[in-house]
């Protein structure tokens, strides 16, 4: 049986998914039910990994680990985020070794890396970052660090950084992008004239699999972590309005100036805590950064060692979330 933690979220569902189609047992953990991955004859454990106890119960039983969940976003408390990606990781990374489970696959990111300015065809030679401005970053790092110490021969682990995921179901990148553009709010920094990749919702979960099936003590990929791109980088507006022109909306065509952007996400920060906000600000300084930089990364490594190859194109993706969008809703 195969554990994916967060399997009720939107990659882990995806994961999830693309196991059941290949026959496997798979067990879902994470904090809530859900009732849709049960009708599918999931095995849905409800826990807090951030208990160590409770975290090992939940992979009792289980012959490999996907660990997906973790608390994302551009805002909210040091203490918070630690909890759900380090201390949970940390949990997790216990729980595979007192239980004897062999593999881990853990979900990382490439704001890992980022420092602050341009990221153009990087690949995994690239240090960690020492400095981040948000909790997000950071504690994915940290919690990235100790998934990869933590291979050996009894327990094999690798990293996975899928950038931008998006598609169908996309509640957070997709369904904001929307929002804001339906409100009249949407602006592109900097003109949208930077390069970013992404990676659409079906080859980040390929991805996954590909590392589990490749995932064994000494092979290639034990030990390291991998970017995750559709390998087709381009101007960020024309990913913006790909997803405008899904939804039948008009192209974004108002821009912000990075300095104003992140001037506004400075003063936005300060009033959110001045207020004790716990929701997001519309933009946030670490927000403002991401948006005026470049973010493509290079996936020869993942190519080779995973056996990586997006089935999906952009342009596919695209279609595939205009018919989504436009599909007529049935039922409640």
């Amino acid at each position: 049986m195969i554990a994916v933690t967060g399997g009720g979220g939107f990659l882990g569902g995806a994961i999830v998914r693309q196991l059941l189609a290949r026959g496997e047992s798979v067990r879902s953990v994470q904090r809530s039910d859900v009732p849709a991955l049960r009708a599918l004859g999931v095995d849905v454990v409800r826990a807090d990994l951030s208990d160590a106890r409770a975290c090992l119960e939940a992979l009792r039983g289980v012959d490999a680990v996907i660990h997906v969940a973790a608390k994302a976003g551009v805002w909210g408390s040091a203490a918070s985020f630690h909890s759900a990606n380090v201390q949970a990781t940390d949990n997790v990374i216990a729980a595979c070794r007192t239980l004897g489970i062999g593999k881990l696959v853990y979900t990382s990111t490439p704001s890992v890396v980022h420092a602050g300015g341009d990221v153009a065809n990087i690949d995994e030679s690239v240090p960690v970052a020492t400095h981040f401005s948000a909790p997000y970053p950071q504690t994915k790092a940290l919690a990235e660090a100790h998934v990869l110490a933590a291979n050996g021969a009894q327990l094999a682990t690798v990293a996975l950084r899928p950038h931008l995921i998006w598609g169908p179901g996309d509640t957070q990148l997709t369904a904001r992008v929307l929002a804001r553009a339906r409100a009249g709010r949407l602006r592109l920094v900097g003109g949208g004239e930077k390069w970013i990749d992404s990676v659409y919702i079906d080859n980040a979960a390929a991805a996954h699999l590909n590392a589990l099936d490749r995932l064994e003590p000494g092979a290639a990929c034990a030990g390291k972590a991998y970017f995750i791109t559709q390998g087709e980088p381009m101007p960020q507006k024309q990913l913006i309005n790909g997803m405008l022109a899904a939804a039948g909306l008009p192209p974004c065509d108002r821009s912000i100036a990075p300095g104003v952007a992140w001037l506004a996400g400075a003063v936005l920060e300060l009033v959110w805590t001045l207020l004790r906000r716990e929701d997001e600000p519309m933009m946030t300084r670490f927000l403002a950064r991401q948006l005026a930089t470049a973010h493509w990364y290079n996936i020869d490594a993942a190519r080779r060692d995973l056996g990586y190859a997006p089935q999906v194109t952009v342009q596919e993706g695209l279609a595939r979330l205009a018919d989504s969008l436009n599909r007529p809703r049935t039922g409640q």
